[in-house]
């Protein structure tokens, strides 16, 4: 699929790792039996790293601004005013997300298109959102940074992924929750976003300057030692865990297959 597809010739300035990519999927779903939804999912994953270094390595604003735009109206026939190679990200991103909802509907028989447009929208906001940030030089306050963080982690996307490819306890309830970002996906998301940001964006070998959690509260609190702000990371990392073990022991609408995949992403 990734080799078909063509993007990693097309966007040289991006990842080409096809293999971490499925890692994380197989992380998420242990079952033996779910090697197609394995499979399914890598592909949303492939896209959340694409679209990450296309807002921390190579657009400018302005073409990022566009890009956030087209992805919010996702209308295909709209991306003339793109550049090309933001046309040829949009125009995959599209084709992928119809394959799946098609596959979603047909398996199960509810249409996700909605949810996953919406996700995408949120997570290109949330990038757009850092990108300005950080090509202004202001750093926010720690809290505002990690809320947007929490968006910009792309575990809301792979956790509504995987809400309908399981295709378990899909109701108009669960959906309406699901597309509020529930505790079950932002505490996992928080801790992603926490850890990430205890190591650097040095371990990518990347240019980009997407700011850090550390960053932003030493910046916040002047004269605090960097031991200091890791260590009141870690704490916060703790609490999220304590919310997200709360919420796999409490009752909910999500199905456990849904909720375990949400623990072995904050494990992974």
């Amino acid at each position: 699929w990734w080799k078909e597809l063509g993007l990693a010739k097309e966007l040289k300035f991006a990842r080409d790792q096809p293999v971490k990519w499925y890692i994380w999927s197989m992380a998420c779903l242990t079952d033996p039996k779910l090697s197609e939804e394995r499979v399914e999912l890598t592909k949303p994953i492939s896209f959340i790293y694409l679209i990450d270094d296309i807002f921390d390595v190579y657009g400018t604003l302005d073409e990022l601004i566009l890009f956030t735009e087209a992805v919010n109206r996702w209308e295909i026939g709209d991306i003339d005013h793109l550049p090309d190679y933001m046309k040829i990200c949009f125009k995959a991103l599209h084709d992928m997300t119809n394959e799946i909802s098609s596959k979603v509907y047909q398996k199960h028989g509810w249409n996700p298109l909605h949810s996953l447009r919406k996700t995408w929208g949120s997570l290109c906001n949330a990038f757009l959102v850092e990108a300005k940030w950080f090509k202004s030089g202001h750093l926010p306050k720690a809290e505002d940074y990690l809320k947007n963080g929490i968006v910009s982690s792309g575990v809301n996307v792979v956790m509504v992924h995987i809400f309908f490819l399981l295709g378990q306890g899909i109701t108009k309830q669960s959906v309406e929750l699901l597309n509020e970002t529930p505790a079950i996906i932002s505490s996992a998301a928080a801790i992603l976003r926490l850890w990430d940001d205890l190591g650097s964006a040095e371990d990518e070998n990347q240019d980009g300057h997407d700011g850090s959690y550390i960053r932003c509260y030493l910046n916040e609190h002047q004269g605090c030692s960097i031991e200091d702000a890791q260590e009141i990371t870690i704490t916060l990392i703790s609490e999220e865990w304590k919310r997200l073990n709360k919420e796999l022991v409490s009752p909910n609408l999500f199905p456990a297959a849904f909720t375990n995949a949400s623990l072995n992403l904050a494990r992974m």
